[in-house]
């Protein structure tokens, strides 16, 4: 279970504990820095998490960051780390294929002519300092950005704080639920752009690893713990990002990141390893 439950979690626990049974609880990322809670959550939030630490027989963090910040919020908490997986099977598309075509078509772009983002749309995956510093950037290429923004307040705020909607590069895209057709997005793009800030080990950032060459991060622990030296590194200072696309855009040949990704993955992130450290942990093989 998460960390939300966590202000009544206590008798619950007792009750478990009476029957022979274990509480484990992954808080996943730092949910009480969220932006889009108001403060008397985030507050909350974060008693939550302390009663839950407390009270949990293991916490189970699935990024080394997290467990970090675990054992020195709350060094009476047992702690684990097991990490999330994805899958690299890649796409089955062609560039031929109607459904790649239709999709290229519509978003008037082609293969490894475009930076993409991919995530839920909320502020603190720094939508804004990413559109910001790419339209300060010389690129020609397109700015694909794929998540839902319809019928959003923060998308007609980004577009009051940025007027995005004047440089023709960036583009709002929506959701693409076909696994396929995603992970052949992402195997074309020319690079990834991740702003994820307050996560654990982001799905998304996996995914990218497993099928970009190129990614540009947020420099931030619980990114850096995951991707290494896989992936170029950027900033919120004014300019950093804008600066790095610009010396990326010049160059055209990322193999050899794309490689390190891929082993990246490989090595820390599938879910066989996953699963079977879940599994020697329930059944104490461990």
């Amino acid at each position: 279970m998460g960390n939300t439950i966590g202000a009544f979690i206590a008798p619950f626990a007792r009750l478990i504990h009476s029957v022979g049974g274990k509480v484990y609880v992954n808080p996943d990322g730092l949910e009480w820095k969220r932006s889009k809670w108001s403060k008397p959550v985030q507050a909350y939030l974060k008693y939550a998490e302390k009663s839950m630490a407390k009270t949990a027989d293991l916490v189970i963090s699935d990024n080394i960051g997290i467990e970090n910040y675990i054992k020195e919020s709350y060094p009476e908490a047992k702690t684990r780390f097991i990490a999330y997986g994805t899958d690299l099977k890649k796409s089955t598309l062609t560039a031929d294929d109607y459904k790649v075509r239709k999709c290229f078509d519509n978003w008037k772009t082609k293969e490894n002519d475009y930076y993409l983002i991919v995530g839920r749309f909320v502020p603190e995956n720094n939508y804004e300092t990413a559109i910001r510093e790419f339209m300060k950037s010389k690129t020609r290429r397109d700015l694909i950005i794929i998540t839902n923004h319809k019928n959003s307040a923060y998308f007609e705020k980004l577009k009051h704080l940025t007027n995005f909607e004047r440089d023709y590069r960036v583009k709002f895209v929506g959701t693409v639920y076909d696994r396929d057709l995603l992970n052949y997005i992402r195997e074309n793009a020319f690079a990834y752009i991740h702003g994820h800030e307050v996560g654990g080990t982001n799905p998304g950032l996996l995914e990218a690893l497993g099928h970009t060459k190129l990614n540009l991060v947020l420099d931030v622990d619980f990114n850096k713990s995951v991707a290494g030296q896989s992936a170029f590194y950027w900033n919120k200072t004014s300019g950093n990002l804008s600066c790095l696309i610009n010396d990326a855009d010049g160059h055209y040949d990322f193999t050899e990141y794309g490689n390190r990704a891929r082993a990246i993955v490989k090595k820390n992130y599938t879910w066989e390893k996953i699963v079977g450290e879940y599994e020697g942990l329930f059944l104490n093989e461990d």
